[in-house]
């Protein structure tokens, strides 16, 4: 999808015009992929707008940065009040936003304890990223998600993404709209950029973090509004197999939001229509995502933007 620009990219501190956002070619971060970043949505209200647990996003990227030894030199309330800032100075919501802290130009080799540490913010609007309005049509990926002890899946790294280029290409290239990676001992982790749920008998299931899976702020998001609704839910390993006599299926994340599966490796989810546990589930994320339902969780952070339409399920 097309990057829509804005006015505005917020860098090391300041606001600076968006095609002056830029790198040198011999920047650390493009020769050894040393960045990581945040992907975090700002949502329509009935009166404004709002971004959507921004702190935890934040943090995130800090918690990131420290497993890849990169100190911010920024704290978390100043990261917060500079998406706030950025938001406010393009004045365009919704809205996606990408913060990346990167290794900039300094040194060449492995060590990149030379280059410094660069912070940028960006945000631009963006709409539904999974294809399938009744559902995506997904299939297992041949490609295996990182195994323990070789890349870091706790971190959000740019670095870990080339694993996710290969799944979400190869899923393409064969006709799906997206890929589920397996870990190494062939159980179920994640899609190439979204957490994964099943339901079965009404039961909701979802991999452990140790899995090889990313903990996504969405993903966190449905286990708490699932608690709250009243339902049953088990983080537990889970066999391929698994998703193939599941009730329903539903990726989470920031770009995907909660997006219902219809069919995977062409064999259909349940009767390949979203599930009643899913659309609940993505009717309570979007009713409190955009406004229409209190924010009892504390999720929302306001923005002084008239935002457009909003985003629905």
């Amino acid at each position: 999808m097309p990057i829509k620009t804005t006015s505005k990219i917020w860098h090391n501190g300041k606001l600076i015009p968006w095609e002056q956002a830029t790198i040198h070619v011999m920047s650390h971060v493009i020769h050894y992929g040393s960045s990581v970043f945040e992907g975090i949505r700002c949502y329509a209200q009935p009166q404004g707008s709002a971004v959507f647990r921004l702190p935890e996003h934040m943090q995130r990227m800090l918690d990131s940065a420290k497993i890849y030894r990169m100190e911010i030199p920024y704290t978390l309330d100043e990261l917060c009040a500079a998406v706030v800032e950025l938001i406010e100075a393009n004045g365009v919501a919704p809205c996606y936003i990408r913060p990346i802290t990167l290794r900039g130009y300094g040194e060449i080799g492995v060590s990149p304890t030379g280059s410094p540490i660069e912070v940028y913010i960006a945000n631009f609007p963006w709409g539904k990223y999974i294809p399938g309005k009744g559902g995506a049509d997904v299939c297992i990926s041949s490609w295996n998600r990182m195994a323990p002890n070789t890349m870091p899946t706790l971190a959000k790294a740019s670095s870990n993404y080339m694993n996710s280029q290969l799944i979400h290409m190869e899923a393409e290239i064969n006709g799906y709209a997206e890929g589920i990676g397996l870990d190494v001992n062939g159980l179920v982790s994640e899609g190439s950029g979204e957490n994964i749920f099943i339901v079965r008998n009404g039961v909701l299931y979802t991999p452990p973090l140790a899995n090889s899976a990313l903990s996504g702020i969405t993903r966190d998001s449905v286990l708490t509004i699932a608690r709250h609704l009243g339902l049953t839910v088990v983080e537990q390993p889970l066999p391929r197999e698994m998703l193939y006599i599941a009730d329903e299926v539903f990726f989470t994340g920031t770009a995907a939001e909660v997006q219902p599966i219809r069919s995977i490796d062409r064999i259909l989810v349940g009767d390949g229509n979203t599930g009643e546990t899913t659309r609940q589930i993505a009717d309570e994320f979007f009713a409190i995502a955009n406004g229409l339902k209190p924010d009892r969780f504390g999720w929302l952070t306001p923005v002084k933007v008239n935002a457009g339409e909003a985003v629905k399920a």
